[in-house]
């Protein structure tokens, strides 16, 4: 039996004849299972677009409720984390252990970043009550366009000293009758409930809610929170890497799992920037 140093040594496992089999092997199966990851977040994608093509209204009133800062700040971190772990990928082939471990320790603190600016939004939603489904209970603001014209605002701040804040609208629960029925309307000939402009300013005029709302939130609640999913466990892989660098795993050139790594946090770095597009500035 040939010993280690003549297959390619420790890291080298036994059903592989050498390292670059292993190596591309590996690639292949990672390829393979980010395929997956593409199918499954497409068909998230797909339920956007089916709700979106059908009921137009009620994306585009309620998108204007997600901080488009906050979405860009986010953008710009992932975007910083692609190239430090593409730097980390470098310095791990060029058997630079230092330079890796400061590298995989700024990815590490980018996603915390990502994911403390998320904590922000979400708690910005859970405060208004901008939730999915029936935990759905926005708080309720009239404001006032002009002379006897209120309109209701969900979860918004009453803008300047002329409007006037009433208190939170009682929500009234479905009937036993209704609780499996889809409250959602046709779609309408053309968007309703949007944002007009007004004549004189051409500031946008404040508009009622559409029906079914929590539809939106429903759908970016579950496309961002799997996607913070895969963020954490993205900084369990890091932390492990981290682990096996301060061992002197990657001392002899053996890249394979950096690299693997960072095939896997550029696709989530890729979805956040689709679904950033598509929450946040998709008119």
């Amino acid at each position: 039996m040939a010993s280690p140093a003549h297959t390619g040594g420790p890291h080298l496992a036994h059903h592989f004849a050498n390292l670059d089999q292993q190596y591309q092997s590996a690639k292949l199966g990672m390829w393979v299972f980010l395929a997956t990851e593409v199918l499954f977040f497409g068909g998230l994608f797909c339920a956007y677009v089916v709700y979106r093509a059908n009921h137009p209204e009620v994306f585009l009133y309620a998108h204007q409720f997600l901080d488009k800062r906050l979405g860009a700040l986010n953008t710009a971190v992932l975007i910083c984390s692609s190239f430090t772990i593409a730097w980390a990928v470098r310095a791990a082939q060029l058997k630079q252990v230092r330079l890796l471990i400061l590298l995989l320790s700024l990815t590490f603190l980018l996603a915390s970043g990502f994911l403390g600016v998320k904590y922000i939004e979400y708690r910005q939603k859970w405060e208004h009550g901008l939730l999915w489904a029936r935990r759905y209970h926005p708080e309720v603001h009239l404001v006032q366009e002009g002379p006897g014209h209120d309109v209701e605002v969900p979860g918004a701040a009453p803008p300047g000293p002329g409007a006037q804040a009433a208190q939170e609208a009682p929500v009234t629960p479905a009937a036993d009758g209704d609780a499996d029925r889809s409250r959602i309307a046709d779609a309408a000939s053309g968007p309703v409930g949007l944002a007009e402009p007004m004549p004189a300013s051409g500031e946008h005029r404040v508009v009622a809610e559409p029906h079914n709302a929590q539809v939106f939130f429903s759908i970016y609640f579950l496309m961002t929170g799997l996607h913070g999913i895969h963020v954490l466990v993205g900084m369990g892989l890091m932390v492990w890497l981290i682990a096996l660098a301060w061992r002197g795993a990657f001392a002899g050139g053996n890249f394979t799992r950096v690299d693997m790594f960072g095939l896997y946090w550029h696709l989530v770095d890729l979805i956040w920037i689709y679904l950033f597009l598509l929450l946040y500035l998709v008119h």
